[in-house]
């Protein structure tokens, strides 16, 4: 099978299994992501289309974090390497096979931002039934990390409100 085929049934998967969960009566939340060293919950209402590692244009004279631009189904993307930008444990070049494994979540149109964030893994989606507690982020947070959620096997997952991520100073100024 290949990776898009692969991608393809996984994605068909996560509509299938956000429509059953709105027909339930149960809103999904977000959508599970592994990235560095951490697990992060993005909003579904700021995630837009997930996409394979494609190939890249590098270009010179920004941050490390962005990795460049990209040809999305049309589109012109910034791709912002989350876990270096985060400083999630992820400041390694990833190889070409562990970039194959890797995807790029856009963002949703209406934050009128072109980029995509890779990831390393996606995890599906969460509900706020998954989560045992919550607690705010901590002092000194930057201001689009939301709570901090543990799952019922005791693992953290960092709620990331991509809106804020998107008009944050830092993460618009990719210039070195």
């Amino acid at each position: 099978m290949s990776s898009k085929q692969a991608l393809r049934e996984f994605q068909t998967r996560l509509a299938q299994r956000l429509q059953s969960a709105q027909a339930a009566g149960v809103a999904a939340s977000w959508l599970a992501v592994e990235t560095g060293t951490s697990r992060l919950l993005l909003p579904l209402s700021h995630a837009g289309e997930i996409f394979p590692w494609t190939d890249v244009q590098k270009v010179p004279y920004v941050q490390p974090w962005f990795m460049g631009v990209a040809n999305l189904r049309g589109g012109l993307y910034g791709i912002i390497d989350l876990a270096a930008f985060l400083r999630l444990g992820a400041g390694h070049r990833r190889t070409e096979n562990e970039l194959a494994q890797c995807r790029l979540v856009a963002l949703n149109s209406q934050l009128e931002t072109n980029c995509a964030l890779l990831v390393d893994r996606l995890l599906g989606l969460r509900t706020t039934e998954a989560f045992a507690s919550s607690a705010p982020a901590s002092d000194g947070a930057p201001a689009y990390f939301g709570h901090v959620y543990t799952d019922t096997e005791g693992r953290s997952w960092q709620e990331l409100n991509l809106q804020l991520l998107s008009r944050h100073q830092a993460f618009l100024g990719i210039g070195a």
